[in-house]
């Protein structure tokens, strides 16, 4: 019954994708890297919603939860304040210049080289760092609910290696012959897939827990410990044990939103569905009511890691990301398994997907058109596109069973690894906009300084701060250093930011009402569970 539902589900997705592609031109470059231009708001959120929460959420933040407490909402909660940025401030603009990739912009305000960079850093943290967590986590899931290895007759590690590649390979096949829309649409109905699951676990949990009342459940748990739901943390970020601090309250007014603006407003995989919109009105609306749901998902990457704590107490501390698999196959009935499987397998697909097709947008237009083949035509880009989709998911399906035990979990290791690559391009784009007298060679000084800088504090010299500190820290010495560099080297023209005339640039009505909802709510949230 859990493989027929597993395999009804997938199938189900697998053909209305397909069948709203069927008349898709996807040779072109718009067409494959950009969904021809169409998407709506709702294909957007959808899309965006499980770009971002894969397995690396689910299995990741909830085993976190389940050993540090609530603070770990702060990845969730104020992620809905960068996307209030992102549609308010960087999607008019974006959209104005007619964007197919973000380092696009780059040579467009410095040039062409600071671009390449770009692009190249950015391909090589999706290989590195996301697509290889993506995969293993989502292959700890799987085995753990269907035990896999128990199938085969292999080892457990066997067994992660077998659903590593088949997962892989799927969603390869996915991004190569799909392109964006076919990734956007698939992402839409795994994304409504993910939130009826994912809230299923906790309510089924806190139904058996409170003997069939949910309030009751939810009771016994908080009762059980009371000190995990407190979303501040008392760790300090500076000093004595800062390093391996989990996440100190005051890092959310350093390095912490730095972070959160540069993935929700330039992180290409994410704003490469807002480049796809049909007009402003469509991306404001998909970027906003993601918002909403990200103040929702911490029922589902947070709440079922506190519920872990009260079923299996501190017995799992040493291996924290074994947690929700347990938890999902002692919560769930057994026909529903499949059904959740199809869904993880859906939000591995999604991140792994956007970020192939994000890749391969910006080896495609970035590389391959301006240092290979400059006359190259669409279908050819295309297909280089889909080459380079291929070859990414082999070395990622290679890396990725290595990058098992991390000491304080995936997820925080992700980020710690996303800083060497966030950071410094940040503060390129941000000085792009903000600074005008910034120039080209000061930015890719700034770049540059930034990639060593992380790299020296953090893994060289090991200073006794937290990472996130020195994010902050890494920005305005960048910022600091690209001034310098500007001012002591050659000027550049005064960039002038020109309508390309591709979209509708009519604002939505309710954009700025439905922004101040989100800030309030994401407020109100830290000033009641900052008293428990």
């Amino acid at each position: 019954m859990a493989l027929l539902t597993f395999i009804l589900f997938t199938g189900f997705v697998a053909f209305y994708a397909t069948w709203q592609l069927r008349r898709d031109k996807l040779d072109t470059s718009d067409g494959y890297f950009l969904g021809g231009r169409s998407l709506t708001g709702i294909v957007i959120a959808g899309s965006l919603l499980l770009t971002n929460i894969s397995t690396e959420h689910l299995v990741g933040l909830n085993g976190s939860a389940y050993r540090n407490g609530a603070i770990i909402i702060a990845w969730e909660v104020t992620s809905s304040i960068a996307l209030v940025v992102a549609a308010l401030y960087f999607a008019p603009r974006y959209l104005k210049m007619g964007l197919t990739t973000i380092p696009q912009f780059l040579e467009k305000r410095f040039d062409p080289l600071t671009r390449t960079l770009v692009a190249v850093l950015l391909i090589f943290s999706f290989v590195a760092t996301l697509l290889p967590i993506v995969l293993y986590t989502g292959a700890l899931n799987i085995e753990a609910i269907f035990e896999i290895s128990d199938l085969l007759e292999v080892s457990q590690e066997q067994g992660i290696w077998v659903t590593i590649l088949v997962v892989g390979t799927i969603g390869a096949i996915y991004a190569i012959f799909g392109g964006l829309k076919m990734v956007a649409y698939t992402d839409t109905i795994n994304g409504f897939g993910l939130l009826v699951a994912g809230l299923l676990v906790p309510i089924l949990a806190l139904l058996s827990i409170g003997d069939g009342n949910l309030f009751e459940g939810f009771g016994k748990v908080f009762d059980n410990s009371p000190e995990k739901f407190n979303v501040i943390s008392e760790e300090s970020g500076i000093g004595e044990g800062a390093r391996t601090a989990i996440l100190p309250f005051e890092v959310l007014f350093t390095g912490f939103m730095l972070n959160q603006i540069y993935f929700w407003t330039m992180h290409q995989s994410i704003i490469q569905r807002v480049l796809g919109a049909v007009n402003l009105k469509e991306a404001q609306k998909g970027l906003l009511f993601t918002g909403l749901l990200k103040i929702l998902i911490p029922m589902i990457v947070v709440l079922p890691g506190l519920i872990g704590f009260y079923y299996f107490g501190e017995s799992l501390y040493d291996n924290p990301d074994s947690v929700y698999p347990l938890l999902v196959k002692k919560v769930l009935p057994l026909w529903l398994t499949g059904f959740f499987v199809a869904v993880m397998m859906g939000a591995i697909l999604s991140t792994f997907n956007s970020a192939l097709n994000s890749a391969a947008t910006l080896f495609s237009l970035g590389i391959y058109k301006r240092y290979i083949n400059k006359d190259s035509g669409e279908k050819r880009l295309v297909a280089i596109g889909k080459w380079t989709s291929a070859l990414l998911a082999v070395f990622a399906i290679g890396i990725a069973p290595f990058v098992a035990n991390a000491p304080e979990g995936l997820y925080q290791l992700l980020q710690q690894l996303n800083g060497i690559f966030f950071i410094p391009i940040a503060s390129v784009i941000i000085a792009g906009f903000l600074f005008p007298r910034v120039t080209a060679a000061g930015a890719k000084t700034g770049l540059l300084f930034g990639l060593v800088f992380y790299v020296v504090m953090d893994h060289v010299i090991q200073v006794n701060l937290h990472f996130i500190h020195i994010w902050g820290i890494e920005f305005v010495l960048n910022i600091a250093v690209m001034h310098i560099a500007s001012a002591l080297m050659k000027k550049d023209e005064v960039y002038v930011m020109e309508d390309s005339g591709i979209l509708d640039l009519k604002p939505w009505k309710y954009a700025r009402h439905f922004s101040v909802l989100l800030i309030s709510l994401a407020i109100i949230l830290y000033l009641v569970l900052g008293n428990v």
